[in-house]
């Protein structure tokens, strides 16, 4: 699995963004140069753990945006099966945010289960020179903490020591 340190993979994928089958487009690492980026993958469309987390994400995406940070979500299914869900589960007909294809970028990721052949419940914060600053992954069972990933974003944002259980506002070393 890639970690901090390293450079994102490039990539070009197909994705949708919540129920419309007009938002059905393509995507690329080009198009969030200069920008934040949490990548979060799960692993199939139409399972129990993985909606709560992607409405999870939907919910906290201001929080995201506030810190200039956009959000991605994805995972080995294809944009087609992601519209489909999307349209027919509830919590996830106004997703705001892209669902990947994320076929080829999982392999280059190194998040592949090799066991389920699914994606693992990876998370990677990326900075705006396309490097990632933290990378975590979860057992497919166990769904993740998104207010946790806020904060880590809120210390690395904050470019200061942040000793353990820091927040943002709380003082650093």
């Amino acid at each position: 699995m890639l970690t901090v340190g390293d450079k994102f993979p490039e990539y070009n994928v197909k994705c949708n963004v919540g129920s419309d089958p007009e938002s059905l487009k393509g995507l690329s690492n080009a198009d969030y140069d200069g920008k934040w980026v949490c990548y979060f993958f799960y692993p199939k469309d139409f399972t129990f753990i993985c909606p709560t987390e992607i409405a999870e994400f939907n919910t906290q995406l201001s929080e995201f945006n506030d810190r200039d940070c956009e959000v991605v979500g994805g995972s080995t299914d294809n944009e087609y099966c992601h519209l489909a869900w999307c349209q027919s589960h509830d919590d996830l007909k106004d997703l705001a945010y892209p669902l990947i294809g994320a076929q080829r970028l999982a392999h280059d990721l190194g998040i592949v289960d090799p066991n389920a052949d699914v994606c693992l419940r990876a998370t990677f914060l990326v900075d705006p020179n396309g490097v990632i600053q933290w990378s975590s992954a979860n057992a497919l069972s166990v769904g993740r903490n998104v207010s946790e990933i806020l904060r880590v974003l809120d210390a690395i944002q904050s470019d200061e020591l942040c000793p353990c259980n820091w927040k943002k506002g709380d003082p650093t070393l």
